[in-house]
């Protein structure tokens, strides 16, 4: 099935394909520097796909040669760039920064970034509270914040440990670090690291594989994965059954 443009956006663009959505950055020419209305244009996205009954699974790359190059700072610093003179809010104070990553955190779908290429600060940030992450082997992945006295901001310093461990993550932030694609795997920081020819074949494999699946069971599971670590074993096994229970209703009121 061809993919059909959903929304029509400035920034980025949203495709469905099948019970896929593909949420596409989609500035290739500045290698898809975020902006702060870039940043509202993805929430939009994001929200409009969960709540889209037809959308199973969300793909997030980027148009181009890169991913998101991290802050487009030579725009914002120019007063006269037709791009940031309009009206909306401040870096920071978008949605995006202070919403996202939470709605994400308990969105009802699974979600998969495939990383195309430079994936800096924010662009790499961006990819931790979706479910899984590819990447091109080529693609540079950067936690660059310290080069720029500012912190990883998007949740990072609770998500980033969780997924590398504490020690690596003080690796990749104290040290301003940047790691291609077969690294990010070694450490955990992505599923699988493939030829960049071969990432969104892959990538989709992957969610229409989970779109056929069972879409309460997999928000179920989820919600289940996203909460067992912070919990306690009994805690887990409690929450595990009590989620079980909700889909056995569900089942029986739909029977």
């Amino acid at each position: 099935m061809s993919a059909v443009q959903t929304n029509a956006y400035q920034y980025i663009h949203l495709g469905i394909e099948g019970r896929v959505a593909t949420l596409t950055l989609d500035r290739p020419k500045k290698l898809n520097a975020y902006l702060p209305a870039m940043g509202d244009e993805i929430v939009h996205a994001f929200r409009h796909a969960g709540g889209n009954d037809a959308v199973r699974a969300v793909i997030l790359t980027g148009a181009g040669r890169g991913f998101c190059a991290g802050v487009d700072l030579e725009a914002l610093r120019s007063a006269n760039d037709s791009e940031v003179a309009q009206k909306g809010p401040r870096l920071g104070e978008e949605d995006f920064v202070r919403k996202l990553p939470l709605e994400l955190w308990s969105f009802p779908k699974p979600i998969i970034a495939a990383i195309n290429g430079a994936a800096i600060g924010v662009g790499a940030t961006m990819t931790l509270p979706c479910d899984l992450r590819l990447a091109a082997n080529e693609a540079k992945i950067g936690f660059t914040f310290a080069k720029l006295g500012i912190l990883p901001g998007l949740g990072s310093t609770h998500l980033l440990p969780r997924l590398v461990g504490m020690g690596k993550a003080m690796e990749l932030v104290l040290g301003a670090r940047t790691l291609l694609g077969p690294e990010a795997e070694a450490i955990g920081l992505v599923q699988h690291s493939v030829p960049g020819s071969e990432l969104m074949e892959k990538a989709r494999e992957i969610a229409h594989a989970m779109a056929a699946l069972d879409p309460a069971v997999l928000a179920a599971a989820r919600k289940g994965l996203r909460e067992g670590p912070e919990l306690s074993l009994a805690e887990a096994m409690k929450n595990e059954q009590s989620l079980s229970a909700s889909l056995r209703r569900a089942r029986d009121k739909s029977a």
